[in-house]
């Protein structure tokens, strides 16, 4: 055959256009049904044979010469496998991509173990797979937003240098009294309702002041704890909200149980010289200006994150459409996943974190509902605005985590491509940008940050 008449044969084999119906299966899923024709069956396995006659080398007999029938009756099995996983693998792609199908996660084939070549005919095989939603982006022209005004006080400054107080401070063991409010307590902290213990959790730390704990307000607990001692029994009766995440304990009263066993007090640190010298400010005020600077960094980032936030609550609100089922249940499970794994990176034992799972599902389901359509939302935007993340900023965030990690960049970079997280920091820093040109055209309004609350 000539070089001519090898091209065309190549062409004419890539451009083989197997015979595809797609159905609608539900919000966003597809059943694909493939069709291998049974000529592009045989062609293949004597395509393979052929292969195999030029290469094969068996006891007494040279490379290339061994007898067809002996290559077919040693080879048959191996050929037809391998024949198989090529025709499947390839029909399949083309069925994807011929139909433009957006898919989401892993196919699910119809009768998978049956899938093989027959001795005669066509190979049909049918899959169901789930789609990216199709829907229509609102208007992102209106959006109105309003911008928190935010001033940075003297008193701001104040209590960021009294913060900074207590973590410098020093932890000092209590054993000449009970507890008093502002300590820091470690109990057992059970909740009942009647005699049955709903929830636990074990070895909680905890200051004492008007806290919320497993789902509930522990409004009163400075007053209920006050003077308890190391190995004393305290209690405290609180009713659960209507949307606590545990079904059985909304709107009941719940009788939470605290058995101390440890109990420290906090001495803040005094600013002199050497806490001056160990932070690296020659004085006071030069602390102070630091505080300041860095609370007004702090600021500004959290007034641009309200605006984003009320961005993606308008973009929710004003776009409608479903998520498939699957991809919502895999999402649910990844949100409470990443609960756990936030809890186990606070020193949270595995033990009681798994005695609460629960509490950990609670609200996952909307969670996940929200995060997903974000997603497929703010993808679309992104495309549509040929919005994209530069070398330059991926690496200057993933320089920013290592520092507040301890980690060197090229490291932390390296963990993510392995972990595959590298890709989910791309597709958020996307989001954001995507979210900071709406906000560019948006209609923006100053107010006071009591305005956002209504």
């Amino acid at each position: 055959m000539t070089d001519s008449a090898t091209a065309v044969a190549e062409q004419e084999e890539a451009e083989f256009i197997y015979p595809v119906t797609v159905e609608d299966a539900g919000v966003a899923t597809k059943k694909v049904t493939v069709t291998i024709p049974a000529d592009r069956i045989t062609t293949s396995i004597d395509s393979q044979f052929k292969d195999l006659r030029s290469s094969a080398a068996l006891p007494g007999f040279r490379a290339g010469r061994v007898p067809k029938k002996l290559i077919e009756k040693k080879f048959t099995k191996d050929v037809r496998d391998q024949v198989t996983q090529t025709l499947l693998r390839e029909s399949y792609q083309q069925a994807v991509e011929k139909n433009k199908l957006q898919v989401l996660g892993e196919p699910s084939f119809e009768n998978e173990e049956g899938i093989k070549l027959p001795e005669s005919g066509d190979l049909s095989y049918t899959f169901s797979v789930e789609v990216q939603p199709d829907f229509e982006l609102p208007s992102l022209e209106s959006i109105s937003i309003k911008k928190p005004k935010i001033e940075v006080k003297d008193e701001h400054v104040a209590q960021a240098l009294a913060n900074l107080r207590e973590q410098q401070g020093t932890l000092l063991p209590v054993e000449d009294r009970g507890i008093q409010a502002g300590d820091l307590v470690q109990a057992d902290v059970h909740v009942k309702l009647g005699d049955e213990v709903v929830l636990h959790q074990h070895d909680h730390q905890f200051k004492v002041a008007d806290t919320s704990l497993l789902g509930l307000k522990l409004d009163g607990v400075v007053a209920a704890l006050e003077g308890a001692k190391i190995d004393e029994t305290k209690s405290l009766k609180v009713t659960a909200p209507e949307t606590h995440p545990t079904e059985k304990l909304r709107n009941q009263e719940v009788e939470v149980t605290f058995k101390i066993k440890d109990i420290r007090q906090l001495e803040l640190a005094e600013i002199n010289e050497e806490f001056l010298t160990q932070l690296g400010f020659k004085d006071e005020a030069e602390l102070n200006d630091a505080l300041r600077e860095e609370m007004n960094a702090r600021v500004k980032n959290d007034v641009q994150n309200a605006m984003r936030d009320q961005v993606a609550k308008a973009l929710l609100e004003a776009t409608t459409f479903e998520l498939p089922e699957k991809l919502s249940k895999n999402q649910e499970a990844r949100i409470v996943q990443r609960r756990a794994m936030d809890l186990i990176q606070r020193g949270v034992p595995e033990e009681q974190i798994r005695g609460n799972l629960e509490m950990l599902k609670g609200g996952a389901t909307e969670e996940a509902t929200r995060e997903l359509k974000l997603f497929f939302i703010l993808g679309k935007i992104a495309e549509s605005m040929d919005v994209e993340v530069t070398n330059g900023e991926l690496n200057g965030n993933i320089a920013a985590i290592a520092e507040q990690r301890g980690l060197r960049p090229e490291k932390l970079k390296q963990q993510m491509q392995q972990e595959g997280t590298l890709s989910n920091l791309y597709l958020r820093l996307r989001e954001l940008k995507a979210i900071d040109k709406i906000l560019e055209k948006a209609q923006i309004e100053e107010v006071e940050p009591e305005a956002l609350k209504a």
